[in-house]
Order: structure tokens, then C-alpha cells, then sequence
């Protein structure tokens, strides 16, 4: 009776250690999620399933044109990935031809699928508070972002990680370019 009282005890210990080490990893370190939709086209694709790295931003902030993870303000356990484009206490403005302007000079990327047709809320300029990030889908024509007033600038405190590895479809997998 001993020795089976032992094996139930060390069973259940056993498992104790691995549902802790599950949670601290998902909670701290990465966490799977699958893409919906197409906002971030031509990067990531529709049913993409990727690996959030959770911990690199506790040891630096969040950098320009990083792929990032956030919840989306309205409805509970639904997250938004985009594109950084704008960082703290920068202006950012998109004029009337689509162009990005960071503190009134021209911004060199060539993320965007396809040149911006609505400006939103950026066609005036949008100066980013101290802890703020103003982020764009690639595929900019097709995504809700920071031009619009739901999205908007997105706070420091509200970013879950940022999108590392493509894990599936495996044809695809690999880190993510984020520079």
C-alpha cells in the first residue's frame, strides 16, 4: 500500500510541476496564436499560426517595425497584429498620395503592400504620447489600425509581445523579419 501511495504522489507532483512550468511559459514567455484575416499580407497570411515572444519586451522597449500583439479594445480574448510604424513622442502623419511622414521627414519602408488610400485620422498629424505606438497592417488598405479612431495609438502597457516564429503552414515557417 506503501509504494502505491508513493507512485500516486509522485504522479501527481509530477504533474503539478508541469501544469506550473505550462503556465509560466504561456503566461511569460511565448504563447501560440493563428492569424485571422488579411491585414498583414503579404507577411503573415490567413490561418498563419506563430509563436508571440512575451519576453523580450521586459528587457527592451518595443522597436520600429516590429510585429506586435495587442487585445483589441471591444471584445475579450481577440488580438490585433500589426506593424509598428510610429514610436513614443514622435509625430506621425500620412498625407493625401499615402506617404508616411515620422516628425515631418519621409519614412524609407517597404512593408505596405500597396500604397495608402485613407489616411484616417493620420492626415493630421498624430503626435504619440510618452508611452504610445502608432502601428499599421501591411496590407494597408484592408486593415484597422492606428488611422482609425477605434484602434488608434496603441499603449505600451496594452502590447501582449511580439510575433517571432512562423510555426504552420510548415512551407512557411521560419523567425519573422522584423528590421
Amino acid at each position: 500500500m506503501n509504494h502505491v501511495v508513493k507512485e500516486i504522489l509522485n504522479t501527481v507532483i509530477y504533474l503539478a510541476v508541469a501544469l506550473l512550468l505550462t503556465f509560466l511559459i504561456v503566461t511569460f514567455v511565448g504563447q501560440r496564436t493563428r492569424v485571422d484575416g488579411q491585414s498583414m499580407e503579404p507577411t503573415l497570411f490567413h490561418e498563419d499560426n506563430l509563436i508571440v515572444d512575451k519576453l523580450t519586451y521586459r528587457f527592451h522597449d518595443p522597436e520600429r517595425f516590429d510585429i506586435i500583439v495587442f487585445p483589441i479594445r471591444w471584445q475579450a480574448h481577440t488580438y490585433y497584429i500589426k506593424r509598428i510604424i510610429g514610436l513614443p513622442g514622435e509625430t506621425v502623419q500620412i498625407d493625401e498620395d499615402g506617404k508616411i511622414y515620422i516628425d515631418g521627414e519621409l519614412l524609407e519602408e517597404d512593408y505596405g503592400k500597396e500604397q495608402i488610400q485613407d489616411p484616417g485620422r493620420a492626415l493630421a498629424p498624430v503626435t504619440l504620447g510618452e508611452d504610445e505606438y502608432f502601428v499599421l497592417g501591411d496590407n494597408r488598405n484592408h486593415s484597422s489600425d492606428s488611422r482609425t479612431v477605434e484602434v488608434g495609438s496603441i499603449k505600451r502597457a496594452d502590447i501582449i509581445g511580439r510575433a517571432w516564429v512562423r510555426i504552420y503552414p510548415f512551407d512557411r515557417a521560419g523567425v519573422l523579419k522584423h528590421d
